[in-house]
């Protein structure tokens, strides 16, 4: 594409048209102190070599996972992503994070993104998904919003064991649609069953939630569906290698964050949010569908369908206001799942869960330190100290380790409590490192 600026004489048109003499005028508003008067002093140009060295020097200041040992999650997990991953991901006619916009022309991109909404129908127990989201947090966001708008009803129960950043993003979804959200209790570390009535568009409820504590789904969905609304869903999916899934629990909607399914840490980002509902709802899940057809010569083939996005239809009448998609890491969460298989993907699950069951024990050993729950947890655990827990991570990351998240900032009761992840990729000799370091051996 080749750019041409405007002329001159364009410029003095446009100019006059907003009743001004100069560019400058534009910038009037701005006090004299914050405008730069004269040339910028930027300094000689560097060659490709000094920007090399300047830059890798400054991004040295980082600290990446290859370098400390991470007992950190809290909704990013260092999983291990097989090398074949990024080799196919990166592979020309699939490296963009588009759907071409003539899209049925790319029929292997089309592929890749229905086997990824099988994958994610099979770990749920859904009949549909959609071809992915921004993250987690607005997937779960879109769910509550689909809920209200298939029930008509304009209050939703949520449990306060959702993450924090799910609770303020769907805060901020919901409150200018006119919705109340009321904050279910919690005790001993899984959601209190709520009394329900018919003015509840639906429940959410999280498995793992926030504090790593395995949650019952059948519950809710018994008392959700006496009075009309929906079960909403959020879980991990890597831990349905080995839970059972939400489908046979009773849940409409299935949403959660798919970064565990091999995706990198990526400094926070870009990750994948998915959202599966039964079929039922399948004309009010937003974003887009691919489907499997047939073309006029008999041949199989893929379209994309049920576009509920407001770039398709009518804005008041679409799903969701989200413009793009995900499929590149949907993409990158379907040849992880491919190439792992059920048992694999099982075998990842059990390590997290063999291994974390062990850091509890082992760390519940030290004085002043026991764990706070007693119910069954996936890979994270929440333990209360007597010594402060910042105090305690300084002492870890000054022998290369990350610890655990502490837990003061979400709440004051939680002051010296952390949050300690344990996946597959740490080993038993770098756990029982964790406990002498805490400990202070």
């Amino acid at each position: 594409m080749v750019f041409v600026p405007h002329t001159p004489t364009e410029k003095k048109e446009m100019l006059a048209a907003l009743g001004i003499a100069f560019i400058d005028d534009l910038f009037r508003d701005l006090p004299p102190k914050l405008r730069l008067s004269g040339e910028l002093s930027l300094g000689p140009g560097f060659s490709e070599a000094e920007t090399y060295k300047k830059l890798t020097a400054l991004a040295e200041k980082n600290k990446t996972l290859d370098e400390v040992i991470c007992f950190r999650g809290a909704g990013a997990y260092q999983h291990y992503q097989p090398h074949a991953v990024k080799q196919l991901m990166a592979r020309s006619e699939f490296y963009t994070a588009y759907t071409p916009y003539q899209p049925e022309i790319s029929q292997g991109t089309l592929q890749a993104i229905f086997e990824y909404q099988t994958s994610i129908c099979e770990l749920t127990g859904m009949d549909v998904a959609n071809a992915s989201h921004y993250d987690g947090a607005t997937a779960l966001a879109e769910a509550a919003l689909l809920a209200v708008n298939v029930t008509r009803r304009k209050k939703i129960a949520a449990s306060s064991l959702l993450h924090p950043e799910y609770q303020a993003t769907l805060n901020t979804y919901l409150k200018r649609k006119g919705v109340e959200i009321i904050w279910l209790e919690s005790k001993n570390g899984v959601t209190v069953l709520p009394e329900v009535n018919d003015e509840l568009a639906a429940v959410l409820i999280a498995s793992p939630n926030f504090l790593g504590c395995v949650e019952d789904f059948s519950p809710f969905a018994s008392v959700i569906h006496q009075e009309g609304g929906l079960l909403i869903a959020c879980v991990d999916p890597l831990s349905l290698g080995i839970l059972e899934s939400p489908g046979k629990m009773g849940a409409d909607l299935v949403v959660g964050e798919g970064q565990s399914l091999g995706l990198p840490l990526n400094f926070g980002g870009p990750y994948l949010g998915f959202m599966a509902c039964r079929q039922k709802y399948m004309r009010q899940l937003p974003g887009r569908i691919v489907g499997q057809t047939v073309d006029e010569q008999g041949r199989r083939g893929y379209v994309l369908t049920l576009q509920t996005r407001e770039q398709h239809i009518r804005r008041e009448r679409a799903g969701s206001n989200i413009c793009s998609n995900q499929s590149l890491c949907a993409l990158e969460a379907t040849v992880y799942l491919a190439l792992l298989g059920p048992q694999g993907l099982a075998e990842v699950a059990k390590q997290c869960l063999f291994k974390s069951h062990y850091a509890r024990e082992q760390l519940s050993k030290i004085p002043g330190v026991r764990p706070v729950y007693s119910t069954p947890f996936f890979r994270e655990f929440v333990v209360e100290t007597s010594e402060h827990p910042l105090k305690i991570n300084q002492r870890l990351w000054e022998k290369g380790i990350l610890g655990g998240l502490p837990l003061g900032k979400y709440n004051s009761a939680w002051e010296h409590h952390l949050l300690v992840c344990v996946t597959e990729m740490r080993t038993k000799e770098e756990i029982d490192q964790l406990v002498q370091v805490w400990k202070g051996a």
